[in-house]
């Protein structure tokens, strides 16, 4: 499998993330370019161009948009998603986020850690739907699937 060697969120229409968003921002793109797993399938019998890849994520007329380019910045594909299924656990992790950067402050660990199990598994739930959204498109792993979904949340939500 390629990677992505570079990604850009088209965010300037959206308004400032809030502390805790931009905060889930950056750990994401910096996790992701540690590492991820990106690879474009064969089309039509023909080879995809391969990786790295230069990503591109934006949401444009409801649809989340991967524009994926070579290193070169030769366009490779680009394929857009329905916002729909990402909608209610896109929702309901943000309002677990929440609940975790809340009870930061003022619970106990043993509360705190029963939040972060809960918004882990949102989280994981975020990815997995990604993943089946972009099956034929594009092939991701879990930890990658996990850190776009982030990103999907961050262009989502915007602040």
């Amino acid at each position: 499998m390629s990677h992505i060697s570079h990604i850009e969120l088209d965010d300037g229409n959206l308004p400032p993330p809030t502390p805790e968003i931009e905060q889930e921002r950056r750990v994401a793109m910096f996790d992701l370019m540690e590492h991820n797993r990106f690879d474009l399938p064969a089309r039509n019998g023909d080879p995809a161009p391969g990786g790295p890849y230069r990503v591109g994520l934006s949401i444009r007329d409801k649809r989340l948009v991967f524009d994926v380019r070579t290193e070169e910045g030769e366009k490779a594909a680009e394929f857009h998603l329905s916002l729909s299924p990402f909608r209610q656990v896109v929702k309901d992790y943000f309002q677990i986020c929440k609940s975790y950067f809340d009870a930061v402050k003022t619970l106990p660990p043993s509360q705190i850690e029963t939040i972060d199990m809960a918004r882990r598994g949102i989280h994981n739930e975020g990815a997995r739907i990604l993943q089946e959204r972009l099956e034929g498109k594009a092939q991701v792993d879990d930890d990658t699937a996990r850190r776009l979904f982030t990103l999907v949340c961050v262009l989502h939500f915007g602040g």
